[in-house]
């Protein structure tokens, strides 16, 4: 059976304790981060070594948004940016964001795909509000929803043209959000009708991905006493007014907004409605208290994943000099007016 969790790893190759654990725990599926990724040739063989231990299948995760979030940088992997950058082009010439988007997604792709790697934590769907934390900042495809939706849906496009599927997160918004949930619990005191004019409708348009993610984020409108990924209120409305019908991952249980040891982290997000936890950080004893406690994929859980993997298909072809410098072309017409 497959164990409902995600996991880290430590380093550049697998310890001997790491690959006893994962044969034993038999997680869904792994993330890396820029501490797993030296250059290519080590990295594929870190991937090879993952499958190996868990299963031929099994989904590997990375972020690799473009400007600050990026595990795979130069000299080995081309450098992109920001979700910001395509934020202001849109402004001057939404076409032309559309499609440097669409571009610099597939390049994106093309680059994972090449390492076996089979999942993009992107895109964003988070419309940042005025004063809110600069976590999300130049991360967001935009300041409105229609923006965030239109660019979000070409990334989630140029994604699975390439061969990887896409993450939508952070559901049901993190853009309000006035702390870094890295650090601590961001609380949100927006009404109901200000969530749903703002936040949420990024979320409705791209219901039909196949992987979401939580935001570690106290709504006070949707539930006053417990953080998203801990509320069955919250995921009740994600699932049954947002209407996201994908696999459901946590944030990272490790991260300081939420409360408890991680037993109750793990037990707490799957009562909830999670389909799947992530633990990001590679701590071995931390993840051994995740193993004892997260259990199986459940039933509804697998045949989300079964029709995710459906959407994995071989990337069509690209040409990668083509591309871009269709980018850099569109994207000068941004540069050009930032100086104007």
């Amino acid at each position: 059976m497959i164990n409902a969790a995600i996991y880290g790893c430590s380093g550049l190759r697998l310890t001997a304790d790491e690959k006893a654990f994962f044969a034993d725990s038999k997680p869904y599926g792994f993330i890396l981060f820029a501490r797993n990724c030296e250059e290519p040739s080590q990295l594929r063989a870190l991937v090879n070594e993952l499958r190996e231990v868990s299963y031929d299948q099994a989904p590997i995760l990375i972020d690799q948004e473009g400007g600050r979030v990026a595990r795979l940088r130069p000299p080995h992997w081309r450098p992109y940016r920001p979700a910001g950058d395509f934020a202001k082009l849109y402004k001057v010439d939404a076409e032309a964001a559309r499609e440097a988007v669409y571009h610099n997604g597939r390049l994106i792709a093309e680059e994972l795909a090449a390492l076996g790697i089979t999942v993009d934590c992107v895109p964003l769907l988070d419309v940042p509000s005025p004063g809110s934390h600069d976590i999300i900042g130049d991360r967001a495809f935009g300041d409105t929803p229609e923006q965030v939706a239109d660019l979000a849906a070409v990334m989630c496009k140029a994604m699975m043209d390439g061969g990887v599927l896409p993450v939508i997160k952070h559901i049901p918004g993190h853009g309000r959000a006035m702390a870094d949930s890295h650090l601590e619990l961001p609380v949100v005191d927006a009404s109901l009708a200000e969530l749903e004019a703002v936040d949420v409708p990024p979320f409705k348009a791209l219901k039909h991905m196949p992987y979401g993610m939580t935001a570690h984020v106290l709504y006070k409108a949707l539930d006053a006493e417990e953080v998203g990924t801990f509320s069955r209120k919250v995921i009740g409305y994600i699932r049954e007014v947002i209407g996201f019908d994908g696999l459901l991952m946590s944030d990272d249980l490790s991260m300081k907004a939420l409360a408890g040891d991680f037993a109750s982290r793990v037990t707490r997000s799957m009562d909830a409605g999670c389909d799947l936890v992530l633990h990001c950080n590679g701590d071995m004893s931390e993840m051994k208290a995740v193993a004892g406690a997260v259990g199986s994929l459940s039933p509804t859980a697998m045949v989300r994943h079964l029709r995710a993997m459906q959407l994995l298909k071989p990337a069509a072809k690209l040409d990668c000099q083509q591309a871009q410098a269709t980018v850099e072309n569109l994207m000068q017409r941004m540069d050009t007016c930032s100086l104007a």
